[in-house]
């Protein structure tokens, strides 16, 4: 088990002093091993021996088996090919595990809540970060079949301030944000929550500090032992999404996506088959 799911196998049942260290492992897993024990403790806020105490607590002996563990795993987030990459039938088995661990997630109530949220709201932003831009590509333009006033920003020369300020309560904004992220989604995250404007965020365990910023926290693991990351994951979780609030706008959003398919066919935008 690789260390990030026994942080979060674990978390629960850490200390809030040896959560806020695993917060910090998790945060700086892609370069973990180029530090010392002590300034991984240093960094999180804490004693050395609270983070030895982590160590232990997720199955390591010490900080030097840590280091061992992380040799054998590409670095976090940076496409890097390991020697004996697993095979395809591995490969599926791990996509397998992320997408059940994903959809289970999504049975705690959070799907509906997100999707009630994007229902009701009188305008719908789509931010999407770095990687997460494709994924916030597909989930705007699936939404933008089920109902109207839905955008997707940043658009190119766009900030994101053009899109945020304005946004209140009777909005909404989902976050699409991975690991790698840019550092100012904390920020992001807090002017929406001050502007009211009801949020969900779409992201990997690695944002699990920044969830609590948000109304919703739709957790897509992507982690794999291939040289990238998978979004294969996520890309069904906005599917999923998608399909909830279709069939939460009803008989409107079928005659949505029924005049929008006319439009297609009568502009010629789709092949008419």
């Amino acid at each position: 088990m690789r260390i990030d799911e026994r942080i979060a196998e674990k978390y629960a049942d850490l200390s809030p002093q040896e959560r806020r260290a695993a917060d910090v492992l998790l945060v700086h897993l892609d370069d973990l091993a180029i530090y010392r024990a002590a300034e991984l403790a240093e960094l999180a806020g804490v004693s050395k021996a609270t983070m030895s105490r982590l160590f232990r607590h997720l199955g390591f002996d010490d900080f030097t088996e840590v280091r061992d563990h992380l040799r054998t795993l590409r670095s976090h987030g940076v496409p890097v090919s390991l020697e004996g990459a697993p095979s395809l039938a591995a490969h599926l088995e791990q996509e397998t595990g992320n997408l059940q661990k994903a959809l289970a997630g999504l049975e705690d109530g959070g799907l509906e809540t997100a999707a009630k949220l994007i229902h009701n709201a009188q305008r719908v932003v789509v931010l999407g970060l770095r990687s997460g831009y494709p994924v916030a590509l597909h989930l705007r333009q699936s939404l933008g079949q089920a109902r109207f006033g839905v955008t997707l920003a940043p658009q190119p020369g766009q900030a994101l301030s053009d899109e945020l300020i304005g946004l209140g309560p009777k909005d909404a904004a989902v976050v699409v944000s991975f690991r790698r992220r840019p550092d100012n989604v904390d920020g992001l995250l807090e002017i929406l929550q001050k502007a009211g404007a009801p949020t969900i965020l779409l992201a990997d365990p690695s944002a699990r500090t920044l969830a609590a910023r948000a109304d919703v926290w739709l957790e897509c693991p992507l982690a794999t032992d291939l040289a990238f990351d998978s979004y294969a994951v996520a890309m069904s979780v906005a599917a999923v999404l998608a399909d909830r609030v279709l069939d939460l706008a009803g008989k409107a959003g079928v005659q949505r996506t029924t005049m929008i398919d006319a439009s297609y066919r009568s502009l010629r935008e789709i092949e008419n088959r």
